[in-house]
């Protein structure tokens, strides 16, 4: 029987099973609805993962898709129990739907594979830096500026407290020589901690970076994240974020897209020596040019 795992992943795995045994049955949206009574909407954000289901519930739609298969049976019924627990991050408050969905798949991922062409992505970032970035979120007030970054910080917390330095693939990050450079925050004692953040967790991840000189490469097309599962537990998600929304997919040509511009910017990236050797490089410049300022 395949292992079960966190909430995040074990409703989205329950999820496609309803809706695969529903439609193997040959049953409706109505018909689960009248089952339960409630409306078919409800069914179809259950098989969304949108919303949960209770055991009662659940047991109903086994009888109503005629599913005899008791380890099947007992799977779901793990998945359903698994799937009703709180996150880490519960007591954070409640968090926008996606970035639930993201801050879940980051906590129960095998590996993630993270590229990100203009800042550092959160779990590299200091408090002063991610403060600075989301001071430019225009569309979000004050308040929900401070609790990004706290959740932000909580999430560091988690995932560096889970063993990532048993395996630096764990977390292997890709960023684009701009993210570097770029002024996050115009006071250049921002910057300088962020760059010095980066070689401290480069040592317990893959770091690598995209010099300029790589010339046009994958990465121009935006950030991306791959999320790696076991292969029992779930097929892997990529996550994309933008002005436009956020996407998760999880059909294999969207995942083989992914993956192979993945592997060609590590490819045409430095190596992770080479890396580290670069950000101390820009820190250095950094230093010199604030003390010509500071001079002048």
């Amino acid at each position: 029987m395949p292992r079960v795992t966190g909430p995040t992943i074990s409703r989205w795995r329950l999820s496609k099973e309803l809706k695969r045994l529903r439609e193997d049955a040959g049953r409706t949206f109505d018909d689960a609805a009248d089952l339960l009574g409630c409306s078919p909407s409800k069914i179809r954000k259950i098989e969304a993962g949108e919303v949960g289901i209770v055991k009662t519930e659940l047991d109903a739609l086994l009888d109503l898709y005629k599913v005899d298969d008791e380890d099947l049976a007992t799977l779901l019924r793990e998945l359903q129990r698994l799937g009703k627990q709180r996150g880490w991050w519960a007591p954070l408050g409640s968090l926008p739907k996606q970035y639930n969905a993201f801050v879940g798949l980051e906590s129960e991922a095998q590996r993630i594979r993270q590229f990100e062409p203009l800042v550092m992505p959160g779990l590299l970032q200091t408090e002063a830096y991610a403060s600075a970035l989301d001071a430019m979120c225009t569309f979000a007030t004050a308040d929900e500026q401070e609790r990004a970054v706290k959740i932000r910080m909580a999430r560091q917390e988690q995932f560096w407290a889970q063993g990532a330095d048993d395996d630096r693939s764990r977390l292997w990050v890709i960023v684009d020589e701009a993210a570097l450079r770029r002024p996050v925050g115009g006071n250049p004692s921002i910057m300088r901690g962020q760059l010095l953040r980066v070689l401290e967790l480069a040592e317990r991840c893959i770091f690598q970076v995209v010099p300029f000189s790589a010339g046009s490469y994958p990465g121009t097309m935006g950030p991306f994240t791959i999320f790696d599962f076991d292969e029992e537990v779930h097929s892997p998600v990529v996550y994309t974020d933008g002005h436009a929304g956020i996407a998760l997919l999880e059909t294999e040509s969207d995942v083989d897209r992914a993956n192979r511009a993945f592997a060609h910017m590590a490819a045409v990236a430095l190596s992770p020596t080479e890396s580290a050797r670069k950000v101390v490089a820009i820190a250095s410049e950094m230093a010199t040019q604030q003390g010509g300022e500071n001079e002048s």
